[in-house]
């Protein structure tokens, strides 16, 4: 095992219901879930629920030094492993639910792209539109919201009630194709146009 499989694996036995896999993801799926990441400017880009950083890594390249990158973690010892690994990504150990006071408090206003590594199916109801709030109310009417599910889990209640929550809250939700390559399969949704606007920018 690599040294984040390791990690990861223990982190997962530890608390299964807020780590969510087993493993990292792969790279593939990674390339996938970062797509929106503008290649232009400086943008704001949130990350939540990072866990070891394989998102982070492919976020961090397509950036090259660009905007500012924050990812949130509830776990410290992910945080911690993040953060020596990506000393340029700003790492907080906190709630994404908190997502809003965290921009608020480093004056990014709204976020451009906001990537999500969080395990959606293990939350109950009151938890997924609890965070899914908070991204709503960090998003402009040109951000974008990706996140992934496993293939697996997209028949079980959690899965399908997420998957209608997305559709409830956004305009556009677009289902990627299959990453057969990951362990386990995944696919993502790329969310645009919330119906409820941010209020996290200038002059809110």
């Amino acid at each position: 095992m690599t040294k984040d499989t390791t990690l990861f694996l223990g982190q997962w036995l530890r608390s299964p219901g807020t780590v969510g896999a087993v493993a990292p993801s792969s790279q593939r799926l990674a390339e996938m879930v970062t797509t929106p990441v503008p290649q232009r400017g400086d943008p704001v880009i949130v990350e939540l629920g990072p866990g070891t950083g394989a998102f982070t890594a492919e976020i961090q390249r397509r950036l090259n030094g660009r905007g500012h990158h924050l990812a949130v973690e509830i776990n410290p010892a992910l945080a911690s492993f993040l953060s020596a690994r990506h000393p340029k990504v700003d790492v907080v150990v906190d709630d994404a639910a908190r997502l809003p006071e965290l921009l608020r408090e480093r004056d990014l206003g709204n976020a451009d792209v906001i990537v999500s590594g969080l395990p959606w199916a293990a939350f109950s109801a009151d938890t997924q539109t609890r965070l899914l709030d908070a991204v709503v109310a960090v998003m402009s009417p040109h951000s974008a919201f990706t996140t992934f599910a496993y293939s697996f889990a997209k028949r079980m209640r959690p899965a399908q009630r997420f998957r209608q929550r997305l559709h409830d809250t956004f305009e556009e939700v677009v289902v990627g194709r299959t990453v057969w390559g990951n362990l386990p399969p995944a696919f993502v949704y790329y969310a645009r146009r919330p119906r409820v606007l941010g209020t996290t920018g200038p002059g809110a």
